[in-house]
């Protein structure tokens, strides 16, 4: 089995990240853990001028930050026994993800529910909300405080 797994720094992540450490899978699952570096052009346009911040630099910055949490997921998945590999890709997580678990033939896709919006049909955030529409495969949205285990 081929798992991806959606990473950043919210405990959304981290429950995500815990359900897929404390599942028992198939003999010879893989994780792949994958972090997107988000490149939206507001943001860009909002900081670089204020904080004088070069584009190059705070990609480089954003880059590293990423590769931590993306490596911080592959360590703790090896430590529980499955086969995992970290990435970091730029791009809108929403089309990273999907591309990825696409390229890879994924057998599951891996999220976390940041459920920011008080409307019903948006309750999933935009991230999630656009990986289970798109996804190639079987999508998991896991919650926090969902699995003790």
């Amino acid at each position: 089995m081929k798992i991806v797994l959606g990473i950043d720094d919210s405990v959304h992540s981290e429950a995500a990240l815990h359900f897929v450490r404390t599942m028992a899978w198939p003999k010879k699952t893989s994780v792949i853990v994958v972090s997107s570096v988000p490149l939206p052009a507001a943001m860009l346009t909002a900081m670089v001028p204020v904080t004088g911040i070069e584009v190059g630099v705070l990609m480089r910055e954003l880059t590293g930050i990423h590769t931590q949490w993306a490596a911080r997921g592959e360590k703790t998945l090896r430590e529980a026994g499955l086969a995992a590999d970290a990435r970091v890709i730029q791009g809108d997580p929403r089309e990273v993800l999907t591309e990825i678990a696409k390229e890879e033939h994924a057998d599951l896709l891996v999220v976390g529910s940041h459920g920011r919006s008080s409307l019903p049909e948006l309750r999933l955030g935009s991230v999630t909300s656009h990986v289970v529409a798109h996804a190639p495969c079987s999508v998991l949205v896991v919650k926090p405080g969902g699995s003790k285990a």
